[in-house]
């Protein structure tokens, strides 16, 4: 009979949605993909973004310079709870990912975007605000750097690559 093809169609339908909603947010659960590396942006249902000179995340180091080879402690402080997270430095030459991190928070993770450990993701859904992290600039000079992080505060908001201030490299003339 017609009807009971149409109910079967419209069953597998919503069953289809509804495994592909649940996978997406496993998916995102578990940190942001490896697609995000370059863009930073969330890859998980259809998010709407937010500018990202929002008002309620900042990124905070507490040197204006460091030399190669120097670890720097990186926070990152929130006046709003948020899911997830993904957090780089790059050159503010050339925008490449540069350094690695060595000091993580719990609920999070490294991730490998072009070399070991240069990016950090959430590990878990479980709420963040206040987050420390140490960051290793390399041992060969790269020049100036800058944290960027993207939040995502629930699975429609999120904000891309806000900015720290500019992080210079020390001994360069």
């Amino acid at each position: 009979r017609m009807e009971d093809g149409r109910a079967l169609a419209a069953l597998v339908g919503w069953a289809c949605t509804t495994l592909c909603l649940v996978s997406y947010a496993a998916a995102f659960s578990q940190g942001a993909s490896l697609s995000a590396c370059t863009d930073m942006m969330p890859r998980h249902l259809r998010v709407q973004l937010h500018s990202s000179n929002n008002n309620y995340v900042t990124v905070h180091t507490n040197v204006s310079f460091y030399f190669p080879g120097d670890k720097v402690p990186v926070t990152v402080r929130s006046t709003q709870d948020y899911m997830g997270f993904m957090l780089q430095a790059r050159k503010v030459s050339n925008n490449e990912i540069a350094g690695t991190f060595i000091f993580l928070p719990p609920g999070s993770k490294l991730l490998t975007c072009s070399e070991d450990g240069d990016t950090v993701t959430h590990s878990d859904k479980s709420l963040k605000r206040n987050l420390s992290f140490v960051w290793k600039a390399p041992n060969q000079p790269i020049g100036d750097i800058k944290f960027f992080i993207s939040i995502v505060q629930s699975y429609f908001v999120y904000w891309a690559k806000i900015e720290s201030v500019v992080v210079a490299q020390g001994g360069q003339n």
